[in-house]
């Protein structure tokens, strides 16, 4: 077994939570102690997860603290700049002679990537009859509602739709989706749990022997490349729950075809690798990681609910996904390629450079989300369709021979 807990030699140095939120946690954590208790004495680290970030009222993103922003635990690239929501929206704009005139946006965070890509199209004549978000945070709904007041034609949904034509926006979407953690050992693979030490303590169990003396079965390894050649010790991330995503949404993409004789397209943009960049021998703890009050950690059991919990994109078995279900892959570049190839910095030089006020904020931002030392190179986009191609500009540096 394997605590993560914070030790006396090893605390964490991140700030302390109010009242409330630290009972919130705390229920919570009593929560996943009594389904662990249920389950024989062992929990899927995929199902921790998943109430950490999602049990009603409790987990992370259907809680009602503040997640972005300078208040909340993380800034994503619409927060950083308009520019980023505007070139999806030109890029829209290029799509719609084959699509339907509408988007759907999963995880919309504060809404600020909505309301920059819809006053975008305002600005430019691009006519978007609706623009749906599904969203399972209440906290963020709220805000989101708040924000595009302006806009009468957004519309939430309380789950993905059966069928749609139009452009699905995934922005940092796929990092948040629970994830299996397993390990290679002396016997094979085995998936790896979640526990209770004998302080009554969440921990991670890497022993294949369950509470109970149960072998936990076999884990799904077929996004690994060479899974032999990895060393002993090996503990990594799977992606089974954003795989089964993305053949949802794919299914939802061709009935929106067939209903429509009309094209779908798919742009998931999120931190990651292709499947032999992911899975090296030296990336031997995997790729788990926290957001907390703008401070990164790896320990997930740090305050659940209270914290972000994340793991990077496979995007070869995202790619596979998507093919499987009967998508075509149209692109897969980095974010500084896709955003330069839709056209970003047209739009920055629609503001005078020697308007120094509005101009360098919005320099200095696109640095941020371009720069190999930054976003762009780290951030990728996945691009996947049907019935539909994509502007040759966004082509120019295609890496799905990479995938």
């Amino acid at each position: 077994m394997q605590k993560l807990n914070p030790t006396p030699n090893n605390k964490l140095s991140l700030p302390l939570p109010s009242d409330d939120a630290l009972a919130a946690s705390q229920v919570l954590q009593q929560h996943i102690a009594q389904e662990i208790m249920t389950h024989d004495g062992w929990l899927s680290f995929a199902r921790f997860m998943e109430l950490a970030l999602y049990a009603p009222r409790l987990g992370y993103y259907s809680g009602g603290a503040a997640k972005l922003g300078k208040d909340g635990d993380f800034t994503t690239a619409p927060e950083m700049s308009p520019l980023f929501g505007a070139t999806l929206a030109q890029l829209t704009g290029e799509l719609l002679a084959q699509t339907m005139p509408q988007v759907l946006e999963f995880g919309a965070g504060t809404g600020r990537l909505a309301f920059d890509f819809l006053s975008e199209c305002q600005l430019s004549g691009i006519t978007i009859e609706h623009y749906f978000i599904v969203e399972l945070s209440g906290e963020l709904r709220a805000r989101q509602e708040t924000l595009l007041k302006p806009f009468p034609q957004v519309v939430w949904l309380q789950a993905m739709p059966p069928a749609f034509s139009g452009v699905v926006l995934g922005n940092e979407v796929l990092d948040a989706m629970p994830v299996q953690l397993v390990m290679k050992t002396d016997s094979g693979w085995h998936e790896c749990g979640v526990v209770l030490d004998d302080h009554q303590e969440l921990m991670l169990s890497t022993n294949p022997q369950r509470a109970a003396g149960n072998i936990v079965t076999a884990p799904n390894i077929a996004q690994i490349p060479d899974p032999d050649t990895l060393p002993i010790g090996y503990l990594t991330e799977t992606h089974q729950i954003a795989q089964a995503f993305i053949r949802s949404v794919s299914d939802m993409l061709l009935a929106g075809q067939r209903a429509s004789g009309r094209g779908g397209v798919a742009i998931w943009l999120d931190y990651g690798f292709p499947a032999r960049e992911y899975y090296l021998a030296q990336r031997a703890q995997g790729t788990l990681m926290c957001h907390y009050r703008h401070h990164a950690h790896p320990n997930p059991f740090y305050l659940p609910g209270l914290q972000d919990i994340t793991a990077h994109v496979d995007f070869t078995a995202m790619a596979q996904a998507a093919l499987d279900a009967g998508l075509d892959l149209l692109a897969y570049t980095s974010q500084a390629a896709f955003l330069l190839g839709a056209g970003i910095t047209d739009l920055l030089a629609r503001t005078p450079n020697d308007d120094v006020r509005a101009y360098l904020p919005l320099a200095n931002a696109l640095q941020k989300l371009i720069s190999p030392a930054e976003m762009g190179e780290l951030f990728k986009v996945l691009v996947v369709g049907c019935a539909v191609q994509l502007p040759a500009a966004l082509l120019r540096h295609d890496r799905s021979h990479r995938l």
